[in-house]
């Protein structure tokens, strides 16, 4: 009986926090859209996602949902890497976005075509793959994501190319590994819990803390893909273990 309640109020912090969310968004990203041409690609990134560090603020204060980040110092800062995640919820691609600066993200075509939020994110140069084209998505992936990281951009990748409910692995691509292994850059894994506080594809957000874990950099040099993506996901995979049992 008690869970109710609980839940009630969880939803109507939610309503509160889209009733903000999506307005904002709405206006924020036709400001980027009239101004972005104007800008060079740092600047224009920079702008353009300072948005969501009101985001998380928001969701903090409208919902309970704190961030606890370790291992910010695995993150290579003289040069290229490739970035691979697990994806639960909408919550890291908003979180990356403010960790990782700047950077290509590898999402799936369609978001593009969202009217304005769409629209801007396509000015920050993402790698959009067409998931219905396996083979064709595979060498754009290889071919942008290789010039990106030759530009100085890190490139963030999500394996399991959808988002998966907590408590479930999913199934991890080898495309960062490839990617890496291709251009000659590390593989950083990182593990997150953002599925218990904000459930993929559900509306209501839970108060509690998403606790984020960076890995050591992996190593392509000397090694085979198989190897470089089985230490990435490997270390993964055990730290979502570590999550879920915490």
């Amino acid at each position: 009986m008690t869970a109710q309640p609980n839940k009630a109020i969880a939803a109507i912090r939610s309503l509160i926090y889209y009733l903000v969310f999506y307005p904002f968004t709405i206006v924020y990203s036709t400001f980027c859209l009239l101004i972005g041409r104007f800008l060079s690609f740092e600047t224009r990134f920079k702008v353009f996602t300072v948005i969501n560090y009101s985001y998380i603020a928001w969701l903090r204060l409208c919902c309970g949902v704190r961030l606890d980040v370790k291992g910010l110092e695995n993150l290579p800062k003289d040069r290229a890497y490739v970035l691979v995640a697990n994806h639960q919820s909408e919550f890291e691609t908003i979180f990356l976005l403010t960790m990782v600066r700047p950077q290509c993200i590898v999402l799936k075509k369609e978001l593009l075509d969202i009217p304005f939020f769409g629209w801007a994110l396509a000015m920050l140069e993402p790698i959009a793959l067409d998931r219905s084209q396996r083979r064709g998505a595979l060498k754009q992936l290889l071919t942008q994501g290789k010039a990106r990281l030759e530009a100085g951009r890190p490139v963030v990748i999500f394996p399991q190319g959808t988002r998966v409910p907590v408590g479930e692995p999913g199934r991890f691509n080898k495309g960062g590994a490839m990617l890496a292994a291709s251009a000659g850059v590390p593989v950083v894994p990182l593990a997150h819990n953002a599925g218990t506080c904000w459930p993929g594809k559900g509306f209501i957000k839970y108060p509690g803390v998403v606790s984020v874990e960076i890995g050591e950099p992996v190593e392509t040099q000397g090694q085979s893909v198989d190897q470089v993506h089985d230490a990435a996901i490997g270390w993964l995979l055990a730290k979502m273990d570590e999550q879920l049992e915490n």
